[in-house]
């Protein structure tokens, strides 16, 4: 089900909004529905996304929590401007417990009226898969959240959302539904792109 509203409206960075331009990026975005929700972010597939979805968060104003991998939080300094991003350390061999620990802290931030947005990659990994991973579906539907479609479309040079819905719980109408709005995007290295798609 598609969310029309944009309540939440935020202020950004001036001097990001311009570095963008300079490097001929546009960022479309208009609020958020909520103070919490999930936001997926489609394709991923190269180091090049981090550095423009960096620039479209300050651009923009918006604070995230993002998952990534461990060893990164590990590099001297590196590690600790990740956390500083959002970021939160993940263990990749044990998804279920990250996936209930953010549901929970959703939960706890709509109770409390406190702003978190989650933002992660589908794919989770920036080498070619076969299919998208469930994690992000589970956390939005169980949290009750809107999930927010963003793209990273480098054939354009747009970094965007493309649409805010709330999941039915229907996961092959739900998948069909953002394939529908993300799968003609075009990454950096489209051959890397996973097909929009659960596992089978």
């Amino acid at each position: 089900m598609d969310v029309p509203e944009r309540p939440v409206q935020l202020r950004g960075s001036a001097a990001a909004r311009a570095l963008l331009r300079w490097a001929g990026w546009q960022v479309r975005f208009d609020g958020l529905p909520s103070r919490q929700g999930v936001a997926i972010v489609y394709p991923h597939t190269s180091n090049w996304d981090f550095v423009v979805g960096v620039l479209a968060k300050w651009s923009v104003g918006i604070q995230v929590t993002f998952w990534g991998k461990a060893s990164l939080f590990g590099v001297p300094l590196f590690g600790r401007w990740l956390r500083w991003q959002g970021g939160r350390p993940v263990d990749r061999h044990a998804p279920r417990g990250i996936v209930g620990q953010m549901t929970e802290e959703l939960k706890a931030a709509k109770r409390d009226g406190r702003f978190m947005w989650l933002a992660l990659s589908p794919e989770g990994t920036r080498r070619l898969t076969d299919n998208w991973r469930s994690g992000f579906y589970h956390v939005a539907l169980a949290a009750q959240v809107p999930l927010a479609l963003v793209y990273f479309d480098f054939a354009e040079r747009v970094v965007g959302v493309e649409k805010f819905i709330r999941l039915s719980g229907d996961a092959a109408a739900d998948m069909a539904c953002i394939a529908e709005h993300l799968a003609h995007r075009v990454g950096k290295r489209p051959q890397l792109a996973a097909p929009v798609k659960w596992k089978t």
